[in-house]
């Protein structure tokens, strides 16, 4: 399992402007994350839409954080542009057919593991928070 690069630059945009705490248009927010513009609008829509950024037009326009950075955590970001957070497929599909399970309705002995760890890492993620120092509880 791994993190996709439109994840971690989305966790970098929306660090940037905690960190900073004032409205940035996306050039400068794309040279301040190093993610090229183009990459930048599209992730900053899906922060926009979800509710994370704010965006204004016009010449003094610009993004910045819609909630309070302690509020955000690294979980939802990454669900707003990944999706659920699951390590295996078979975890969180319903439709999905385990072909481990012999073609009867169910899963295979290793899903409940996969259910479990998935879990735990979206807790772990969830708990993270922008605005906070590592360690610091909310």
């Amino acid at each position: 399992m791994y993190i996709t690069l439109e994840a971690d630059y989305a966790v970098r945009i929306v660090d940037c402007l905690a960190r900073n705490a004032i409205r940035m248009d996306a050039k400068t927010l794309a040279a301040h994350t190093g993610v090229t513009l183009r990459f930048s609008l599209k992730i900053l829509r899906k922060l926009v839409a979800e509710g994370i950024i704010r965006s204004y037009k016009g010449t003094q326009g610009g993004y910045e954080l819609a909630i309070p950075a302690q509020e955000i955590s690294l979980g939802r970001v990454i669900e707003t542009v990944e999706g659920p957070i699951i390590i295996s497929r078979c975890v969180g599909h319903e439709e999905y057919v385990c072909s481990q399970s012999g073609g009867k309705s169910g899963y295979c002995r290793f899903n409940k593991t996969y259910t479990e760890v998935a879990q735990m890492v979206r807790e772990r993620l969830y708990r993270e928070h922008f605005g906070l120092e590592e360690g610091q509880e909310e």
